[in-house]
């Protein structure tokens, strides 16, 4: 049974339900296609976001591939014994001390004999910079071949990488890096003699295999980053696997994915053998913090009357409003700000630099609400938002609610264990189902 209190159109739970409404398509009814996410999209501003690393609650958990043997960890980076010109770049960069998933990566990827090592990270834990150091410390600058490749899923990644190894490795002055990305040329059959080959699966496939500059049986370490990314596009799954198969078996191989889940095990066991495994066991994640509410409207002017209610109504520092379309967004920023609101549109026709620069600007509070769509769903840190709103609720290509958008929508609020908010503009026509499937994974009941 549930339990509410009704207050103007506002129907208010008398505790912190977790509350949906659900979206399930119904006769006569038939949802527009929404803005689309790009995960590699998505990776991207996360790095451009958190340029540095950021504390992570997160435990640890490691699977060793043999069970007997000890497990290392350290506390700062002198216990590493790295080359003096490389910890002067470590400490040039301004990393004081190992974050929690590079004390215990690190003395896997620096041990000896090598240990093949797959790894779960978000943006902002040190996951980078991590095998960034591994293959620096794994190169003989003597040697003038290539002797570790990594493999990122797009060009601005690939470049984000380039940018932690060389700042890293600005004081290891005869170690070079190339980049296999769309607009560089090489030279048919003359090899490389870049020591760190970082690229597209694409672009690094045909330099290894139809121009010929890189010899994959040198390869000494293979990085593939951003698995999870990389095994959507069954392009790049298949050009991954072709490349890893042409190393050496000596060759060190890691693998860093921010997601596990059962089609990336499978991707990761075909091309890491005997692995380390290093997984973050995120605590339960909570939304008692968060009151949530819903508001039945007919249509998306009643939605803008309730709104503009609502401001009238609560004291509220920041805002994030999310809609369904590019095209909604667009709308309601627009009427927003002839009301005087300042108001920041953030959607998926925007460049990731953009968007980057747009959250920017709603952090530092020159905008107090920032109008968007799925986009701006996940990995959104701003302290100072403490109201969500549902403009449109989140579904899925079938039109039926998308339960894990939702609860990355309202995340964005009572963030940093902060008391939020959250509102969800509910149409009409959907409240007869309005908790249909959602007892199982949203909803507490009392």
């Amino acid at each position: 049974m549930y339990s509410f209190l009704i207050l103007s159109n506002l129907v208010i739970p008398k505790e912190n339900l977790n509350i949906f409404i659900s979206a399930t398509s119904i006769s006569g009814y038939r949802w527009e296609e929404g803005d689309k996410v790009d995960p590699a999209e998505q990776s991207l501003l996360q790095k451009l976001l958190r340029r540095v690393v950021v504390n992570c609650n997160d435990q640890v958990e490691v699977l060793q591939s043999d069970p007997n043997s000890p497990l290392s960890s350290v506390k700062s980076f002198e216990e590493l014994r790295l080359k003096p010109e490389l910890l002067k770049g470590v400490y040039t960069m301004g990393f004081n001390r190992p974050s929690r998933i590079q004390e215990t990566a690190l003395p896997m990827l620096l041990a000896h004999p090598p240990q093949n090592l797959i790894a779960q990270s978000q943006s902002g834990t040190g996951k980078t910079a991590a095998f960034s150091l591994a293959m620096l410390s794994h190169v003989d600058p003597s040697n003038k071949w290539t002797q570790c490749l990594c493999v990122a899923p797009t060009y601005e990644l690939a470049l984000q990488i380039g940018q932690v190894i060389e700042q890293m490795g600005q004081f290891c002055l005869d170690v070079k890096v190339a980049y296999a990305i769309r607009g560089n040329r090489v030279e048919r059959g003359v090899k490389l003699q870049e020591q760190i080959v970082i690229g597209t699966p694409g672009t690094l496939l045909d330099w290894c295999t139809k121009h010929k500059v890189i010899d994959l049986k040198k390869i000494s370490m293979f990085v593939l980053d951003e698995a999870d990314v990389m095994i959507a596009t069954q392009g790049f799954r298949d050009q991954s696997i072709r490349i890893q198969r042409a190393l050496s078996k000596d060759c060190q191989m890691l693998l860093f994915s921010a997601t596990f889940e059962e089609s990336l095990w499978e991707f990761a066991e075909r091309v890491i053998p005997e692995p380390n495994i290093i997984r973050l066991r995120r605590e339960e994640e909570t939304l008692d913090n968060i009151k949530q509410f819903y508001v039945s409207c007919k249509n998306k002017e009643d939605k803008l009357e309730a709104l503009y209610n609502l401001y009238g109504t609560l004291t509220v520092a920041q805002a994030i409003v999310f809609c369904h379309t590019r095209a909604t967004a667009a709308w309601l920023s627009a009427v927003l700000k002839q009301e005087g609101h300042q108001v920041a549109l953030l959607s998926g026709e925007l460049t990731v630099e953009q968007r980057a620069a747009v959250i920017e600007r709603f952090r530092t509070g020159k905008e107090k609400v920032l109008v968007t769509t799925n986009v701006c769903s996940r990995g959104i840190d701003v302290e100072q938002v403490s109201l969500v709103v549902n403009f449109d609720l989140p579904v899925n290509m079938e039109g039926k609610a998308d339960h894990d958008t939702y609860l990355h929508r309202i995340g964005r609020s009572g963030r940093f264990g902060k008391r939020g908010f959250a509102v969800n503009m509910v149409d009409s026509r959907l409240l007869q189902r309005s908790f249909s499937g959602f007892k199982r994974s949203c909803i507490k009941q009392e």
